[in-house]
C-alpha cells in the first residue's frame, strides 16, 4: 500500500497495513524475555533463543487489518498477562496489547513485514540475560517514553477507539483468550 507498510501472516489469510504515521511514531525493540519466547514456542514458531523477539511498538489505531480479521486469536500466558494476538489460521504471532482498549499499545511482531528493516533501527533491547545477575535493558528510557507519549496522544485525540483487537463499547477483546496454566507455560521453556 502506497501510504503504509503491508503485512500478512505466513499463510496470507490475515493481511493489512501499518499507517505511515504509526510507522514514524513507533519504536522498534528486541525482547529477550521468557514470556515472548514461550509465546513463540506455544504458537509452534521457531524457538527464538538465544536471539530476541523483534517487535515494533506503536498504537493500535495505525494498524489496519484488511483481510482475515475473523482469524484473530488471543493467547495469555497468565490470567493477567499481556494479550498476545496471533493468526488462528497458521499460528503467526501478530502483536501484544495491554488488557484494555483504553490503554492503546501494540507491540507488533516485526516479521509480519517482508523487510523488518523498513520499521527503522532497533532502539531498545529488553530483558537481556546476564548469567548470575538480573536481566538488563538498553534504551529502556527511550522505549518507555515512546510508549507513554503515544498512549497519551492516542487517548487525548480519541484515536484509542480505533482498534482491531477490542470492542470499544464493551471493552471486551474480539476473541476469547486461551489462558495457559503456569505448568503449561513452564513446560514450554524446558
Amino acid at each position: 500500500m502506497a501510504d503504509g507498510l503491508t503485512f500478512s501472516c505466513k499463510c496470507g489469510e490475515v493481511q493489512g497495513h501499518l499507517s505511515v504515521a504509526a510507522r514514524k511514531a513507533g519504536t522498534r525493540v528486541q525482547c529477550f524475555c521468557a514470556d515472548c519466547r514461550a509465546a513463540e514456542i506455544h504458537l509452534t514458531q521457531r524457538d527464538p533463543a538465544p536471539h530476541p523477539v523483534d517487535l515494533f511498538q506503536t498504537t493500535p489505531d495505525g494498524l489496519h487489518i484488511t483481510q482475515g480479521a475473523d482469524n484473530l486469536r488471543l493467547l495469555r500466558l497468565s490470567p493477567r498477562g499481556l494479550m498476545r494476538w496471533y493468526a488462528g489460521c497458521c499460528g503467526t504471532p501478530i502483536g501484544n496489547t495491554l488488557g484494555k482498549p483504553g490503554l492503546p499499545f501494540v507491540g507488533l511482531n516485526s516479521h509480519l513485514f517482508t523487510d523488518p528493516a523498513t520499521l527503522g533501527k532497533v532502539r531498545a533491547k529488553a530483558f537481556i540475560s546476564r548469567p548470575g545477575q538480573p536481566p538488563r535493558s538498553k534504551g529502556a528510557g527511550r522505549m518507555a517514553f515512546g510508549i507513554v507519549t503515544r498512549m497519551i496522544t492516542s487517548r487525548l485525540s480519541g484515536r484509542w477507539r480505533e482498534t482491531p483487537f477490542f470492542d470499544v463499547e464493551s471493552g471486551a477483546p474480539v476473541a476469547e483468550a486461551e489462558v495457559l496454566s503456569k505448568k503449561a507455560r513452564d513446560a514450554l521453556l524446558r
